[in-house]
């Protein structure tokens, strides 16, 4: 039997404790004992197992690995409540290990074990550059915190386990080898680490045998076309496991090559894959023409995940990317692809490169319906049942399809509804709980959705006059507001809001300073503050897409990727986006909101679509906030807020909008009331609790910054200000000259002469 040597990564922690973690693995096989020896026994025991039952051990890339340790500099960043970044002054110094060698036919590779990074290269000298760029990008945003956790251990090395591997398994790879243009840029597609991760296509029957046929029949090649979620993956791989039990096509004419039964046909790879590490005119070109030669040898598919990915990359348009280049092969038929699709992406693809989506013959799968959705998911609990050894309640599966029904109805089933179903049963085993429960699904959808369980649940009911109530203690001085808020929150409540729109589109008007932008982070902290990631507001400040091209930057970033917006949606669909002084956008701008407040989506020039109907989108606006202000002893204002909003916007877009919200401008009383909350608040500052040091006032010191602090223009903003000012920077100095001060009472009031001071007192 062969003998296959796997570099191990070893590190010491300050605790005594070893680490040892495979430094190829895709799964991140680690173990840790109180010596190196045990860690790494643990893994060899892991290997010798899976490679005793077949279990896909492949052969490492690595040989001669060498463990080096590589300094990247990079600067930490904090986020505000805003998103807006602020990075450290001083950069941070990591030591990364980077185990770096070479595969058989030469390629250069390196691996950082400890970022899960992987990368190959082929100039020596600009491995540390790379490292750099690669380190740089993935830690990119992350706190002083974050990076606290990638300070090196006290010693790494690097140990080599052997594995003796069975001949079966050594036949297998030694018939791989022969391949040299695919392997690094492609896995088979029956690989079972790659069906590891993808379950069974259960109720997708027709459309598996379908494609069977297409597979061994047709020599055209196929594109399934679906929206995402449904399933295309997943039947593309039972398709190609039906086919490798069938064992190679028969040749019909003796010219034609004979293919070997154990070398994989079917290999699955992405347009950026395919240009990885190409950077010389005409490099990536080589490495497709040697690609085709290996297919056409062993009479291959080369199976794509994205379609539309084959026109966006390779070069500074369609008319020179990778779809471009492969155009005349599958003219010819020397080349033949299996691709996935949305309808938008299809759509593109004709738009963006003509003819190149014709040479395609066209599987539809349509979405399950709720019906077969339920079976389909109690197939797959099923499934998970047996290898987990936990049962599942029936109403578990149940509650799971009306959660994301309701909650998610433009999702298509079964994607995320039986990745949900697959963590349940996780969460379940990791708890060693027994069964998997309708208050398990619950309380996952919470954590994922940030949605109360008030919603999830219809035996709960809504008291509105209390939504009211938390948002006036919030908002003060907008009772009017407040209820049209509520008013939101229950209607979603009740499910009677429009599931092919936005959840509400609103419009808050009136003067700065007044409360707007505190309302929008009330009602996302409402609607979808529950979950484990608290701020679920978007904000964006309109008056940056002003200018010409503002339409493109909203859905693109430089690189022609989704703009932050865009990514922040799609990575978390129940989100709060708050547009701020909407009014200062371009037109241009306007036009792609259209199609945002109808239909709740955004589709970019490549047809990538980015749904909003998860969403609540309130815009602020000054509008009409110059010309309200009153004259004489009146205090009703001399213009119409909406008037102002009418004349100033398209009527199309107008009508779009579910509700204007006029904010009236504060009164003293309202002043004094946001004093009180403000130090309220300032009571929960880590200077004061740390130290169980508690702050009180006196009437007169609100009378005072209720006074001072009062601008009709700016609202609250001065008095926040002259909250600072007054009281948190001479409370500053107090608490840095008393350093020993504990357990104590803090009186704010004001002196004779009209100064703010304080007396200590238990």
């Amino acid at each position: 039997m062969p003998a296959y040597h796997f570099p191990i990564l070893v590190c010491e922690g300050y605790d005594g404790n070893f680490l040892a973690a495979l430094v190829e693995d895709a799964g991140h096989t680690a173990a840790v004992g109180p010596r190196a020896g045990e860690a790494v026994d643990q893994i060899r025991d892991v290997l010798e197992w899976r490679a005793k039952r077949d279990l896909g051990l492949e052969a490492p890339r690595l040989e001669e690995a060498v463990l080096s340790t590589l300094k990247v500099e990079l600067r930490a960043e904090y986020r505000d409540s805003e998103q807006r970044s602020f990075p450290c002054q001083e950069p941070i110094t990591l030591r990364i290990p980077c185990v770096r060698g070479a595969d058989e036919t030469g390629l250069l590779l390196c691996s950082l074990p400890t970022l899960g990074i992987r990368f190959s290269y082929y100039d020596a000298d600009a491995l540390k550059g790379l490292v750099t760029y690669y380190v740089q990008s993935e830690l990119k945003g992350k706190t002083p915190q974050e990076l606290a956790r990638l300070l090196p251990p006290k010693s790494v090395s690097l140990e080599d386990v052997v594995i003796q591997v069975p001949q079966v398994e050594r036949e297998s790879h030694a018939e791989q080898r022969k391949l040299k243009a695919l392997p690094p840029v492609a896995d088979p597609m029956g690989a079972r680490e790659l069906r590891r991760h993808l379950s069974r296509p259960w109720e997708r029957d027709r459309e598996v045998s379908e494609l069977v046929t297409l597979l061994r029949n047709e020599k055209s090649s196929i594109l399934l076309v679906g929206e995402s979620g449904v399933g295309k993956t997943a039947i593309l791989a039972e398709a190609v496991r039906k086919l490798e039990r069938e064992g190679p096509p028969k040749p019909e004419a003796p010219s034609e090559v004979v293919v070997e039964s154990d070398v994989p046909r079917f290999w699955l790879t992405s347009a950026s894959r395919l240009i990885a590490g190409m950077k010389y005119l005409g490099q990536w070109q080589e490495r497709i023409e040697a690609i085709i030669a290996e297919l056409a040898e062993i009479g291959g598919v080369l199976c794509v995940e994205s379609l539309l990915d084959l026109v966006r990359i390779g070069g500074s348009g369609p008319g020179d990317s990778i779809a471009a280049f492969l155009v005349p092969y599958l003219q010819r038929r020397e080349l033949r692809i299996a691709a996935e699709a949305t309808p938008a992406e299809l759509d593109a693809c004709r738009r963006l490169l003509g003819g190149f989506a014709e040479l395609f013959q066209v599987l539809s799968v349509r979405p399950l319906t709720r019906k077969t959705a339920i079976s389909a998911l109690h197939h797959l609990a099923q499934h998970h049942s047996q290898n987990l050894h936990v049962d599942f309640e029936p109403g578990a599966v149940e509650t799971t399809c009306r959660l994301f029904s309701r909650f998610t109805p433009y999702q298509s089933f079964p994607g995320p509804a039986a990745t949900f179903v697959g963590q349940l049963f996780e969460a379940a085993a990791r708890a060693r709980c027994a069964c998997v429960t309708r208050e398990l699904a619950i309380n996952r959808f919470i954590l994922r959705t940030g949605l109360p369980e008030l919603f999830l649940r219809d035996d709960l009911p809504l008291d509105e006059a209390e939504v009211i109530r938390q948002l006036k203690r919030r908002v003060i001085g907008q009772d009017s507001a407040c209820a049209a808020a509520a008013s939101v929150i229950t209607s979603f409540k009740a499910g009677m809001n429009d599931p092919g729109r936005p959840i509400s589109v609103m419009l808050f008007c009136g003067p700065t300073g007044v409360g707007k932008t505190e309302l929008a982070r009330a009602m996302a902290d409402s609607l979808f503050g529950h979950g484990e990631q608290r701020d679920r507001m978007v904000r964006l400040d309109m008056s940056e897409y002003s200018t010409a091209g503002s339409a493109a930057r909203l859905l693109t970033d430089s690189t022609g990727g989704p703009s932050e917006l865009l990514k922040r949606i799609r990575q978390q669909p129940f989100n709060l986006v708050l547009l701020d002084e909407v009014e200062k956008a371009a037109p241009e701008v306007f036009d792609v909101m259209l199609g945002l407040f109808d239909e709740g989506r955004l589709t970019d020039r490549f047809g990538r679509l980015t749904i909003f109907r998860s969403a609540v989108i309130v815009m602020t606006s000054n509008l009409g906030a110059d010309s309200a202000e009153p004259f004489g002893l009146s205090r009703t204002p001399s213009s119409d807020p909406e008037a102002e909003v009418a004349s100033s916007f398209r009527p199309e877009l107008v009508n779009r909008i579910d509700a204007i919200i006029t904010f009236q401008p504060l009164d003293p009383a309202a002043i004094r009331a946001i004093c009180v909350k403000e130090l309220t608040e300032l009571r929960q500052r880590e200077g004061l609790t740390k130290n169980n040091l508690w702050l009180r006032w006196t009437d007169a010191l609100v009378e005072h910054l209720a006074t001072h602090g009062f601008d009709r223009r700016y609202g609250a903003r001065p008095l926040q200000r002259a909250i600072e000012t007054q009281i948190v920077i001479p409370l500053s100095r107090e608490l840095v000259n008393r350093s020993g001060l504990r357990n104590t009472t803090i009186c704010a009031g004001i002196n004779d002469s009209g100064a703010v001071h304080f007396v200590m007192g238990r």
